[in-house]
C-alpha cells in the first residue's frame, strides 16, 4: 500500500527563506528542506493498481503555470492547542484552480472527495499534544519574507511514516502549461 498526496514542491528560494526563519519556538518540530511542500490534495492509502490509475488521471490535467508569494503565517489547532504552524501564500486563485483540476481527475478514478476546506499553506512546524502552545500564536511571531516562486509542475508523492517523522518521495511529476 502507498500513502499518497498531490503537492507543489517549493522552489529553492522559497524553501531557503522558510528554513532561515525556523527556530525560537519551544516544542516545535521544524520541517526539513526536503519536507517543504504545498499540499493540493491528500489521498491516503492506495494499492499499486489504484496508484497507477491515480497517476494516469493526474497526467490528464492541463493547467497554466503560476507564481505564488510567501505571505504570513498561521496555525491549525486541536482543542485549543497548536497542532501545526504554517506559512501562507498569495494569490489563491491559481492554486485553488489547480486543486479543483486535481479533485476532478481523482473523482474520475473513484477517489472520494476531501470534505475539508482548502487552505493553501506550507506546513513549517508540528507540535506534539503534550508540548503544544495554546492557540493562537501571537501575531507577527514568525513572518516569512515575501519571496515569490514560479510553479511549472506538480507532483504525486508517497509519504512514508517513520519514528522521526514522514519521508516524502516523488512518484510522478506533471508539467504545467
Amino acid at each position: 500500500m502507498f500513502r499518497l498526496f498531490v503537492a507543489l514542491r517549493l522552489p529553492r528560494a522559497m524553501r531557503q527563506a522558510l528554513v532561515a526563519m525556523m527556530g525560537g519556538l519551544p516544542g516545535a518540530r521544524w520541517q526539513g528542506d526536503d519536507q517543504l511542500h504545498l499540499t493540493l490534495r491528500f489521498i491516503g492509502e492506495a494499492d499499486a493498481h489504484q496508484t497507477a490509475d491515480i497517476a494516469a488521471a493526474l497526467g490528464s490535467i492541463h493547467h497554466r503555470a503560476f507564481a505564488l508569494t510567501l505571505d504570513g503565517t498561521g496555525c491549525f489547532d486541536k482543542r485549543g492547542r497548536i497542532d501545526a504552524l504554517w506559512a501562507g501564500v498569495t494569490p489563491h486563485d491559481a492554486v485553488r484552480s489547480l486543486r479543483d483540476s486535481v479533485n476532478r481527475a481523482l473523482a474520475g478514478v473513484g477517489v472520494a472527495p476531501d470534505p475539508r476546506a482548502f487552505v493553501p499553506h506550507i506546513t513549517i512546524a508540528r507540535f506534539s499534544p503534550r508540548n503544544a502552545p495554546i492557540a493562537p500564536l501571537p501575531p507577527g511571531l514568525l513572518m516569512p519574507p515575501p519571496v515569490e516562486g514560479f510553479f511549472d509542475s506538480f507532483n504525486l508523492y508517497e509519504s512514508d511514516l517513520g519514528s522521526e517523522g514522514s519521508t516524502y518521495s516523488i512518484l510522478e511529476r506533471y508539467q504545467l502549461d
